[in-house]
């Protein structure tokens, strides 16, 4: 019995998307997944995959991101971030069907670096980000209106994360400004300052990751606390006063990743007092307060590298999405690596789990069989102006 029915009540529109139902193409959250799954018991899921695959041959090529399930990842031809595997999509040009086994605004990505004859696919459309969804076209276009309000805007250059949709990165490309990845936003924001041309009153409208913003301006460009100032979308002008925003040179938009925010000081305190010399080792994306009392702060391929090269017998425990972190610490126990998961509670990114292998097979087989299923398209027009952005990024001193 449908329990909705009988209360007389209807499921919230976002409760469908979360449950990868109902339907909202303008969300990153996605959509719901056509076509009929096999089940997840299968125990030919494996070899499914092989055979759809030898079957594609040079036609297709799978990008996996880091934070995928290890029966996902397994089949993936390259790894990386979102932003390091887009560029690997576009190298490829040989590649009829590029099968991005990651999150929506990443396969968007790969759409607007890739060419016109490939298709990018996402396995599960319902694969979204939360933190992408904390930031729509409509709000950002408003935001903008209330700086050209309080006479900001003039002195105001956008700077967007990786981690947000091509509406956000057109938005971005259309005034001046660039994207950026937790590797290389200390450049971005340089840039950006540098393109306001006022040294005193320049500003940055920072989209949609408050941490990482605030963590960059002031770990790396020595800013104070008090020069960010954060635009909450959902109260009249952000929530903010024009005199606030003259007074500001950090704008942060008010997002974050629901994986990454959840580490707390109390999640640092308790495993130094749990693991004797332990190292802590997080993702600039956590809050301000974690990241000042880690010891090491990186981006998820800076995370990578500094366990690689840690000593045998160190100990780590690691702010970001677990998935990773177990990876990584089955891949370096035989060096004597102790590596944790920083919280005790366990916490997986929500919809980059939703690839899963049944979704994978559903897709490669589709494909196999001449059947494009799940494309992810950009129109011309916001691929133009997103592109824009991405290439100065790419153009990076």
């Amino acid at each position: 019995m449908n329990t909705a029915q009988t209360l007389d009540v209807e499921p919230t529109p976002l409760a469908l998307l979360l449950l990868g139902r109902g339907s909202d193409p303008a969300s990153e959250r996605g959509v719901d997944c056509p076509g009929d799954l096999p089940a997840a018991s299968d125990p030919g899921l494996v070899e499914r995959a092989r055979a759809a695959r030898a079957r594609l041959g040079d036609r297709l090529f799978v990008l996996g991101h880091h934070y995928q399930r290890d029966e996902v990842i397994q089949f993936a031809d390259v790894t990386g971030d979102s932003f390091k595997l887009a560029r690997d999509a576009a190298a490829r040009p040989q590649a009829e069907y590029i099968v991005f086994c990651g999150v929506h605004f990443m396969a968007e990505s790969a759409d607007i670096l890739t060419t016109d004859a490939q298709a990018v696919i996402l396995p599960d459309l319902a694969a979204g980000c939360s933190m992408a969804d904390m930031a729509t076209a409509e709000q950002v276009a408003e935001a903008w209106d209330v700086l050209t309000d309080a006479g900001v805007a003039d002195v105001t250059v956008p700077v967007t994360y990786m981690n947000s949709s091509a509406d956000i990165k057109a938005f971005t490309g259309r005034h001046g400004g660039t994207v950026c990845t937790s590797s290389n936003a200390t450049r971005a924001l340089t840039w950006a300052f540098a393109r306001t041309g006022d040294s005193d009153n320049g500003k940055v409208l920072f989209l949609p990751d408050q941490h990482l913003g605030r963590n960059t301006a002031v770990r790396e460009l020595g800013m104070s606390l008090e020069d960010c100032v954060v635009y909450n979308p959902h109260k009249p002008g952000g929530g903010l006063t024009a005199d606030q925003l003259r007074r500001a040179r950090m704008i942060l938009w008010r997002g974050h990743c629901s994986v990454h925010g959840r580490f707390s000081l109390d999640s640092v305190n308790e495993v130094r007092a749990r693991i004797p010399g332990v190292n802590v080792l997080v993702h600039p994306e956590c809050r301000h307060e974690v990241v000042a009392a880690a010891d090491h702060v990186g981006s998820t391929e800076h995370i990578i590298k500094t366990l690689d090269a840690a000593p045998a017998g160190s100990k780590w425990a690691v702010g970001t999405e677990l998935n990773l972190v177990r990876r990584l610490a089955n891949r370096y126990a035989a060096e004597g690596k102790e590596i944790v998961f920083l919280d005790r509670t366990v916490c997986f990114c929500s919809t980059m789990n939703r690839i899963d292998l049944p979704h994978l097979v559903w897709a490669l087989e589709s494909l196999a069989d001449g059947k494009v299923v799940n494309r992810v398209t950009v129109d011309p027009g916001t691929a133009h102006d997103a592109r824009l952005a991405l290439d100065r990024m790419l153009a990076l001193p």
